[in-house]
């Protein structure tokens, strides 16, 4: 054989060899991407299950939040009921004697100068008091002239007029109050109804 075969022979030799070496190259590389590609789901599959946790956990804190911002409304609600209202029976308790002042001014004689300073005085006091509800949030219902509220008013007693619409207050016996737009006191009343129809008088022909 001569020199340039045996050159030819091992060169395929070589090739041979290195083929084999890329076969089992390849061969052990599989494993390995087998491997490689288990571990990726296995990652991806743990990364899907740690977003769902913390979805879940995003969840019962955001609903944690609610339920604290629901209890700290009704507490301030429950708060400002109480105190809108703590006044109501002391409130009423008053009333009695802004009608009993009121009622001093309509029955003395705003003409007689002998009681022009009781007067004075009388006014004065009543507007001081009356302020000083006011400031409270008590508000009178006076309703003469409007038309009747069940809500707010209490008729005492109905009359007949063709002045005004039917259900038309026409008189305040007493007024009524409220404490923050709640009624303490309601307000008591003569209500109009409509007039009754008068009998006509008959003419001359109808008498004969």
């Amino acid at each position: 054989m001569s020199q340039r075969s045996n050159g030819l022979v091992a060169q395929a030799l070589q090739e041979i060899s290195m083929a084999d070496e890329q076969k089992q190259d390849q061969q052990a590389a599989e494993p390995i991407e087998q491997e490689d590609a288990a571990s990726e789901n296995d990652l991806e599959a743990r990364v899907e299950s740690l977003e769902e946790q913390l979805a879940e956990a995003q969840d019962q804190v955001m609903r944690a939040a609610a339920d604290v911002q629901n209890a700290r409304r009704r507490a301030e609600q429950d708060v400002e009921k109480a105190h809108k209202f703590a006044l109501e029976k002391f409130a009423h308790d008053l009333l009695p004697v802004l009608d009993s002042l009121e009622r001093g001014l309509e029955l003395s004689d705003p003409n007689d100068p002998a009681i022009k300073p009781m007067r004075e005085g009388i006014e004065l006091t009543l507007k001081m008091f009356a302020d000083t509800l006011a400031r409270f949030n008590l508000a009178v219902v006076n309703p003469e002239g409007e038309p009747f509220n069940p809500d707010l008013h209490q008729a005492m007693a109905m009359e007949e007029s063709d002045k005004v619409e039917p259900n038309t207050v026409l008189k305040v016996f007493q007024k009524g109050y409220t404490l923050s737009g709640r009624l303490l006191r309601p307000a008591m009343v003569v209500v109009s109804k409509a007039a009754s129809a008068k009998p006509e008088t008959p003419t001359i022909d109808e008498q004969a």
